[in-house]
């Protein structure tokens, strides 16, 4: 089998430093291959974001040029369907083959929401699921739902080097450095016409001004 292939989606509204933090660490942890980043086009579990998912994925694109171990997924913008993840991992099993190993990243926070996904438990059988936590608080089984926290007990893997011994099916999890950054906090930032420089790449934040995104009505 190849190197395993980290899977990071969400709604990159707008996309930061935190997120190409915790793709970067997760490589360097998990011994990935690579992260194909997949912005959602019609996010389920959220409201309607504030900007259109092109304007979203050109601002991934932007964030994640010149690291060559990032890829960029449009298929969720593209799909006229709500951006479920059992179905991204469905269509990359078709088009990468059954023998790869997938690895989706999530947040902790995330993860203890997943038994409210649609078709939550088909993902396992799709992928490794790797979550990511503050230094210091790992992911306990204690703190989860019970139907997740004995999926989270069943599948824990030892160790990270054992992602590439089988297409999916495992969970594993990370520390990542903390950086105290929001899309949330970004967006009112924004809005207020105050600075968020430093908290985003520049390319991202020239996009932003040059087609006037997050400014109040």
């Amino acid at each position: 089998m190849s190197e395993p292939l980290g899977l990071f989606g969400g709604t990159f509204d707008p996309v930061h430093f935190g997120h190409l933090r915790l793709a970067e660490e997760a490589i360097v942890h998990l011994g990935l291959g690579g992260v194909r980043w997949m912005p959602a086009g019609q996010p389920p579990h959220r409201g309607v974001p504030q900007v259109t998912a092109e304007q979203r994925l050109a601002m991934v694109r932007l964030a994640t040029a010149g690291n060559e171990r990032f890829a960029v997924d449009a298929g969720e913008v593209e799909a006229a369907a709500p951006s479920y993840t059992v179905h991204t991992l469905e269509r990359l099993r078709a088009e990468l083959g059954v023998t790869q190993p997938l690895v989706l990243l999530v947040g902790a926070d995330a993860f203890a929401g997943m038994a409210s996904w649609h078709r939550w438990r088909d993902i396992f059988a799709l992928a490794h699921v790797a979550i990511s936590h503050r230094p210091g608080f790992p992911v306990e089984a204690s703190s989860l739902p019970h139907e997740l926290a004995t999926e989270f007990n069943d599948r824990r893997l030892s160790h990270a080097g054992d992602l590439k011994a089988m297409p999916g099916g495992g969970i594993v999890t990370f520390a990542m450095t903390q950086l105290a950054i929001s899309a949330t906090q970004i967006r009112k930032l924004l809005s207020n016409e105050l600075s968020a420089r430093y908290l985003l790449p520049d390319s991202v934040l020239d996009y932003i001004r040059t087609h006037s995104l997050y400014r109040n009505p």
